[in-house]
């Protein structure tokens, strides 16, 4: 494969409770800030324990340890704790953890995915071993729509008979390794009663792309998100753009990644597109623009 399809991925690693290590991606990052004096907000869920300045805002601070199940960090370990700044979604929000610990590198092929005795309340997307540790990575959006269930409000969104139509007519697939982006993503097209296929990592995506081209019945419009288990949305995209034989179908990745590197590279690997979580209105009218060039 290409070297132009792999791109690096770098880590923070993070401690909540005890000795276990967690993980999120740098590419979600802003921002590493010690501690500060917080403001408290009335009303808010029990993991939200107040509002931080940053860079002239307020940005939420949720304990991430209380918000995954784990005891709540004390006052004196808030004290010594850190805030991970993140840009998710369209949104600024602060992670307070027990300790930062390093930043590594790696990539997504190392990743393996949760088991599924976990269940579908567990915060984890995938498991690294880094010699011999075994790192976590959170599921941040499921996180955050836990904290704040209005996020998964994806709003109405209006379409004429035309639209409507033309969208029921494609074959669509969409993979997303989050159950929270999977719900989004569906919610948006069962209100609409459009048809489609989902699965939950890239490797699984490829397959049904192969499989419906064999039928005869080839996927028109692939969305899928950039960082995933396995194959990445960035591997994805560029196996199904090193395959000839396959009938192209049009890519948009559709990420919590507000990152400008990360959209640049995902056109330079093929994707039409590149959207960043959760516009259901934008999300219509790229599949729109989709079916405009299948047609």
């Amino acid at each position: 494969m290409s070297s132009k399809a792999k791109q690096s991925q770098k880590l923070l690693l993070f401690r909540l409770f005890g000795s276990r290590l967690f993980g999120l991606g740098t590419l979600k990052i802003r921002e590493i800030l010690p501690f500060q004096r917080l403001t408290k907000l009335p009303h808010s869920h029990h993991a939200v324990i107040g509002t931080a300045t940053f860079r002239g805002s307020a940005v939420p601070v949720i304990d991430m340890s209380a918000a995954v199940g784990y005891p709540a960090l004390t006052k004196e370990e808030q004290a010594k704790g850190s805030i991970i700044v993140t840009d998710i979604q369209r949104q600024e929000i602060g992670f307070l953890v027990r300790s930062v610990q390093q930043i590594i590198e790696t990539d997504w092929k190392s990743v393996m995915p949760p088991p599924k005795a976990l269940g579908t309340n567990a915060f984890i997307t995938g498991l690294l071993d880094v010699e011999g540790d075994i790192i976590q990575l959170l599921d941040v959006e499921l996180l955050l729509a836990k904290v704040y269930p209005e996020s998964l409000d994806a709003g109405e969104v209006v379409l004429s008979d035309v639209q409507s139509e033309t969208l029921r007519s494609l074959n669509i697939l969409l993979v997303d390794d989050s159950q929270v982006a999977r719900k989004q993503l569906s919610d948006v097209l069962d209100n609409k009663d459009i048809t489609y296929h989902v699965t939950t990592n890239g490797d699984d995506a490829l397959q049904v792309l192969l499989s419906q081209h064999e039928r005869g019945t080839p996927i028109d419009i692939l969305v899928s998100d950039i960082e995933m288990p396995g194959l990445d949305g960035y591997e994805l995209t560029f196996n199904v753009r090193d395959n000839n034989a396959l009938k192209q179908p049009y890519i948009i990745l559709h990420t919590s990644l507000n990152s400008e590197m990360s959209l640049s590279y995902a056109n330079q690997v093929g994707a039409n597109e590149a959207l960043t979580k959760f516009d259901a209105e934008e999300l219509l009218q790229a599949m729109l623009r989709g079916a405009e060039q299948a047609s």
